[in-house]
């Protein structure tokens, strides 16, 4: 069974940073899209990020170019999102997404592209 743990979420000030973890288990992906995603109270869940395990390629929403990266350890498993200068509008809560095809889409964005889902983490920025 396919299981994505969230951490690392938290409250911080505007212009701190934040990373978090998504520890996936129970598949044998080698190659695969994880992205990240979030969703404030009242929006839809948008991406964030995206990034193909088998290549390390990424790729990035607008409203967070430059202050975030996603990265992976494939030995751990693990995606990560680094997120740096962190703004009240970065406040979300913060889930972590695996596609079980062997590449990114174009369309690596949309919530329905992913196949897989964890519970979420917690981020709330302050000004």
């Amino acid at each position: 069974q396919v299981q994505l743990v969230e951490s690392g979420g938290g409250s911080v000030q505007a212009g701190g940073s934040l990373r978090l973890s998504c520890a996936a288990s129970g598949y044998t992906y080698s190659s695969n899209c994880m992205g990240w995603f979030r969703q404030a109270p009242g929006k839809e869940r948008e991406g964030v990020a995206a990034i193909y395990t088998g290549g390390g390629s990424t790729y990035y929403a607008d409203s967070v170019k430059g202050r975030f990266t996603i990265s992976q350890d494939n030995a751990k498993n693990t995606v990560y999102l680094q997120m740096n200068s962190l703004k009240p509008e970065d406040t979300a809560m913060y889930y972590c997404a695996a596609d079980s095809r062997p590449f990114c889409v174009l369309s690596w964005s949309a919530v329905n592209e992913y196949n897989y889902w964890g519970q979420g983490t917690q981020v709330t920025v302050s000004s």
